[in-house]
């Protein structure tokens, strides 16, 4: 999540078909990947009701945006673009470190869902945490230091903790997935550094452009961590960058710059709904900016960006 809007009115029309049993493409298996190639490699859910999974500290359902936005509610959006998998993505506004519902997609749709979760890192043994969680079908940690007072966020990295979390992710392949501003890549670069087995993921190109600037200096220090052979790159969350709203064509120059520097094989598409479905956005708009929009790229490069990396650094367990 980069902004809040209101929900777009196309998918909105396809959440509401969904629950009036008229959407299309829900009326096959639920469970069914036939016609569907593509992963979605970051989106947020929430139930509309807080009994059996408690929100967050001081929050309440009223403070939910939108009402609800479930699994079923997402695919329905989803399916149609051809996305059949989805990287569900602990939504700490809400829920914190509690990954329960997330958990509890993945069991019940387990070719589906996989989670990128979260552990508390100044708890005790987050290590042990991860290998439990991945049972469990969490293959990533969301890593940020946003969830922190400002007082700490320039340490962020620095706790035992944190590098407990690192050196399990070498051992178990679970990604640290850093949900961080360009400022603080030079910080995650001295972790890869120190762990250079541990599968790293950058999520929203660090949010270069979210103030409406691609500076170039920012993005040469995005490229710099392909020099560390596990680092990845989403391509993601473009209705909060650049001019925030489709057909979101002036991200492509960057976009090009990381597959320059990565390489296709590490760059993944993400939309991050809800969010990529409200206001003036939407989420064909998100998908057929890589689908049908980036030109130069081979059909294998674009099997790379809209699954196949996903599907390597997340789908492993």
């Amino acid at each position: 999540m980069l902004t809040d809007q209101s929900l777009n009115r196309r998918d909105a029309l396809a959440v509401g078909a969904l629950a009036l049993g008229l959407a299309p493409m829900v009326a096959q298996a639920a469970d069914s990947l036939e016609g569907l190639p593509w992963i979605d490699a970051h989106s947020h859910i929430w139930p509309p009701i807080a009994d059996k999974f408690p929100l967050a500290p001081g929050k309440t359902v009223k403070d939910l945006s939108p009402p609800s936005f479930t699994d079923d509610e997402l695919m329905a959006i989803a399916r149609p673009e051809g996305v059949g998998r989805v990287v569900l993505i602990q939504h700490s506004v809400y829920h914190l470190f509690d990954n329960s519902y997330l958990v509890d997609a993945v069991r019940r749709h387990p070719k589906l869902f996989r989670v990128q979760g979260m552990v508390d890192d100044h708890l005790p043994h987050p290590g042990a945490t991860m290998k439990e969680l991945l049972r469990q079908g969490v293959t990533g940690f969301r890593i940020t230091p946003f969830i922190r007072p400002e007082s700490e966020q320039a340490g962020w990295l620095d706790t035992g903790g944190m590098h407990d979390m690192w050196k399990t992710g070498a051992e178990t392949r679970q990604a640290m997935c850093c949900l961080i501003n360009a400022a603080n890549l030079p910080g995650v670069a001295g972790m890869c550094a120190k762990y250079p087995e541990t599968p790293v993921v950058i999520d929203h190109f660090a949010r270069i452009g979210v103030d409406g600037q691609m500076r170039e200096t920012d993005i040469a220090a995005l490229c710099s961590l392909a020099k560390f052979k596990h680092a990845t790159v989403k391509i993601s969350a473009f209705y909060a960058l650049g001019r925030k709203t489709p057909p979101h064509v002036e991200l492509i120059p960057m976009i090009k710059k990381l597959l320059d520097a990565f390489g296709p094989q590490r760059l993944m598409w993400a939309s991050d709904c809800p969010y990529q479905i409200q206001g003036g956005n939407n989420y064909r708009a998100s998908i057929t900016l890589i689908r049908d929009r980036l030109d130069g790229i081979s059909e294998s490069d674009k099997q790379w960006l809209l699954a196949k990396t996903a599907e390597k650094v997340f789908f492993f367990a």
